[in-house]
C-alpha cells in the first residue's frame, strides 16, 4: 500500500457506519424512534426509503475503498451526500429544534466530508503524478 492507505481505511469505514445505519433503519426503523423517545413519522416508508439509499452509498464507499485513486470521482458524490445531511440536519439543530438522536450523525458526517474532501485533494495528486 502507499501512503494513502488511510483513504482505504475512512472509505472502509464509511462504507461499515452508512451500511450499519441503512440496515438498522430499513430493517427495524422504528427501534431508534423508540429507543430515544422520538416522535416518528406517519409512515416508516419515509424511513426506510433514506435507509435503502444509505446502503446503496454504503456499496460506493466499499469500492471506493478497493480503489480510491481509480474512483476518485465518486469522492464527489460522497461529499455531497455527507453535506447533504449536514446541511439540512444541521439547519434544524441550529435554528428549530432536532432530536439528540440525530445529532451525532451530524458530528460524524461533518468530519468525514472534511475527510473525504482531503482524501479527494490528496488523490488529485497522486493521480497526476501516475498519469506523468
Amino acid at each position: 500500500m502507499n501512503g494513502h492507505s488511510w483513504i482505504r481505511i475512512l472509505f472502509g469505514i464509511a462504507a461499515a457506519y452508512d451500511g450499519l445505519l441503512g440496515l438498522v433503519f430499513l430493517a427495524a426503523p422504528g427501534y431508534p424512534f423508540e429507543r430515544f423517545g422520538v416522535t416518528p413519522p406517519n409512515h416508516m416508508g419515509y424511513v426506510q426509503f433514506p435507509a435503502a439509499l444509505l446502503i446503496v452509498f454504503a456499496i460506493m464507499f466499499f469500492n471506493l475503498a478497493r480503489d480510491p485513486a481509480g474512483r476518485r470521482e465518486l469522492i464527489v458524490y460522497a461529499v455531497l451526500l455527507k453535506a447533504a445531511y449536514c446541511g439540512v440536519a444541521g439547519w434544524y439543530w441550529m435554528t428549530a429544534s432536532l432530536p439528540m438522536m440525530w445529532k451525532p450523525f451530524v458530528v460524524i458526517d461533518v468530519v468525514m466530508a472534511v475527510l473525504f474532501v482531503q482524501a479527494y485533494r490528496l488523490l488529485d495528486g497522486h493521480v497526476t503524478l501516475r498519469a506523468a
